[in-house]
């Protein structure tokens, strides 16, 4: 590393990290998630990514849908303070966007922005994108979406005076993008869990491909104080995706999906720090419930062995392995399923469908945001 480059980042790492004002932890045991901000990408003199026919900018996808969005959780939550980055089209500079969030002590980030290639059409789909380095075996942390970082994080060069906000950090050079690898992000966790509940929502509609959810280093993630993600929400240069955005329908779906993910995130955030104040404070809860079945075991005791996948009721997904009679889970016993860093768990399983169906009613008050999945392989797809 050239010495110059080494005092860049030792920089950075002095005056930004230091810098980020970190949420003031509270003493009420009645913490909720109080605050979300929503980030249209780009704006004003950043038009981001062009359709072929120069007819339709990112920027104008990415507020409509922000906006979709911000309409639908303060309907939907009307105590969830609902801010955004930018409400027009103007230019926010990508530092500031990071700031406006920390300054708002928000329980969590969400940044809209629209993918496209340079060559070809046929590249498609939506993405969900947290900071930190590829878990993938055989990708590092500048080969995977090292051209969608670069074209981000290039933002930077149409700031005033960017040279010496970001002091020296250069998007083009893929040794800049060493910073992100000597900061953890506290969030992670959450914020995985988050990007995990995007691309369940998001399905194969309005959008058809999931390219999945993978860690990259993005500027306004990494500055970001609280659970952050980065969402692609189509390829501007695939006409398909491109006439589902275009689509007032088109971005309400996208919108609603993403409703549909903070319903099922919130759900979690408050009950678990509900349940951990009610450990920390009270006895653990004696149970109503009928016992629970064979089937709702864990992977070390498995269901009997049938042919076929197994069914059940999915009803949290977090980064922390939680004991079976945790108090969230009501006297179910859960069966779990580890995917990544994150731990899924189910309730209810079964080797058929119509009997979770069935049963399906016995879950929805205590758990108004769960839905039914297919295990299989070890891993889970939500039942439609």
């Amino acid at each position: 590393m050239k010495p110059s480059f080494r005092s860049h980042i030792t920089a950075i790492l002095a005056a930004l990290v230091l810098a980020i004002p970190v949420p003031a932890q509270q003493k009420n045991a009645d913490i909720r998630l109080k605050t979300v901000v929503i980030d249209p990408g780009h704006g004003g003199k950043d038009s981001g990514c062009i359709s072929r026919d120069k007819k339709t900018f990112e920027k104008d996808i990415t507020l409509d849908i922000g906006k979709r969005l911000a309409q639908k959780i303060s309907a939907a939550y009307p105590d969830v303070d609902v801010r955004m980055t930018r409400s027009s089209d103007v230019f926010v500079e990508l530092e500031n966007r990071a700031v406006f969030a920390n300054k708002a002590n928000a329980n969590l980030f969400i940044s809209i922005h629209v993918n496209s290639v340079e060559k070809g059409t046929t590249a498609n789909g939506y993405s969900i994108h947290c900071l930190g380095q590829s878990q993938r075996k055989g990708n590092d942390l500048y080969s995977k979406n090292l051209d969608l970082v670069k074209r981000e994080n290039s933002v930077i060069m149409l700031e005033d005076n960017y040279q010496t906000t970001y002091q020296g950090y250069n998007p083009d050079d893929p040794q800049s993008s060493i910073i992100f690898s000597l900061m953890q992000n506290a969030h992670l966790g959450n914020s995985l869990a988050f990007a995990e509940n995007v691309a369940d929502a998001m399905g194969n509609k309005p959008i058809r491909h999931s390219r999945g959810v993978s860690q990259d280093p993005f500027w306004v993630l990494w500055r970001t104080a609280m659970p952050s993600v980065l969402i692609e929400v189509g390829f501007i240069t695939n006409p398909d995706d491109l006439a589902t955005m275009r689509s007032p329908e088109g971005r309400d779906g996208i919108a609603e999906n993403i409703l549909n993910a903070f319903r099922v995130f919130k759900t979690r955030y408050d009950g678990s720090l509900q349940v951990q104040h009610q450990s920390q404070e009270t006895a653990p809860v004696q149970s109503t419930e009928p016992q629970a079945t064979a089937a709702e075991t864990s992977f070390e005791q498995p269901v009997k062995e049938e042919a076929g996948p197994l069914y059940g009721v999915q009803v949290l997904v977090s980064s922390k392995e939680m004991a079976p009679e945790d108090p969230f889970f009501c006297g179910f016993r859960p069966i779990v399923v580890k995917v990544g860093r994150m731990y899924k768990y189910i309730i209810g399983t079964s080797h058929s469908l119509r009997e979770v169906k069935k049963n399906y009613h016995r879950y929805q008050e205590k758990f108004p945001d769960n839905f039914i999945v297919k295990i299989e392989d070890g891993k889970t797809v939500p039942v439609r």
